[in-house]
């Protein structure tokens, strides 16, 4: 899966004052991520307000990501939850044929032990035609999948490619990447520590912030899968305030905020999300003016 290594961005969803899909906005956030040298492009992602989308937005958001990129860049679709009969349902029937592979969350909310996560994912990766990155987030879904249980599945299924590792513990993804199946990706799903990451072992990150500053974020990346440890660094420390500054008041509001600072999309998120306040607003813009050249 050489295509999934540097860094992929899980895309946001724009919406307009009146709170629907905004697809000429997605349609310009693809093209600026492609344009700025992102290596993949993931749908339908947390970042993208999957949990307040219809089933009809969801194929919507598919639909304008597909022929906006037109064949330019590998796609990775988010299918998961916490409902293992209705996930392998959408395996069996869903068309995958415009995706190299799905990128599946651990259970939120049922707070499932590591054998029912280990089930979980056996019964996906039996499901799914196309290789499968298990996510790994316990902020959102309260159950921490443990470096046992990723590397149980990353050996007892050939499908299950890679684990966006995302608990923000360097020590927990240095546990997998010491003893990983070689061909095993690990993945960060965490923008402050995916260098580390990736100095450590990593193949890349699945970013948020990429997608406001592929240009920069993907060349970090880059600079550390080739060792130059010192360019690399150069790079984390411009962009780690605006880092913090996207994750101070929620994703994907944070996101969403230099989106508009740019002017490629308005930063209206759906409720229970509320777009960042003023002050947040301000240091972010202030950020983009200065850091976008």
């Amino acid at each position: 899966m050489q295509a999934l290594i540097g860094t992929g961005v899980a895309l946001v969803t724009p919406f307009k004052a009146d709170f629907s899909v905004d697809t000429e906005a997605l349609c310009r956030i693809v093209n600026f991520s492609i344009d700025g040298g992102i290596e993949y492009l993931v749908i339908l992602g947390t970042t993208a307000e999957n949990a307040t989308l219809s089933q009809d937005e969801k194929e919507l958001v598919i639909k304008t990501v597909v022929d906006c990129n037109k064949g330019r860049l590998p796609l990775v679709l988010g299918v998961g939850g916490n409902d293992t009969r209705r996930i392998v349902e959408e395996l069996k029937t869903r068309d995958f044929s415009d995706f190299i592979a799905i990128l599946s969350v651990s259970p939120f909310y049922n707070k499932p032990t590591q054998e029912g996560i280990y089930q979980h994912f056996k019964a996906i990766s039996e499901a799914s035609p196309i290789p499968v990155i298990i996510y790994n987030v316990p902020g959102r879904t309260s159950s921490n999948m443990l470096p046992k249980t990723v590397l149980r599945l990353a050996n007892d299924f050939e499908n299950i490619v890679a684990v966006k590792e995302a608990a923000g513990d360097i020590v927990q993804a240095m546990q997998i990447l010491k003893d990983k199946p070689k061909d095993f990706l690990v993945i960060s799903g965490d923008d402050m520590i995916a260098l580390p990451m990736v100095l450590a072992g990593g193949a890349g990150v699945i970013s948020v912030i990429g997608q406001g500053f592929p240009k920069e974020f993907s060349e970090m990346i880059r600079l550390g899968l080739n060792r130059k440890v010192d360019d690399a660094f150069k790079l984390q420390y411009i962009l780690s305030d605006c880092i913090d500054m996207i994750f101070e008041q929620g994703n994907p509001a944070g996101i969403k905020q230099v989106f508009e600072a740019l002017g490629i999309a308005d930063s209206f998120v759906r409720l229970p999300l509320v777009q960042v306040d003023e002050s947040l607003s301000q240091r972010i813009a202030q950020f983009v003016k200065n850091t976008v050249k």
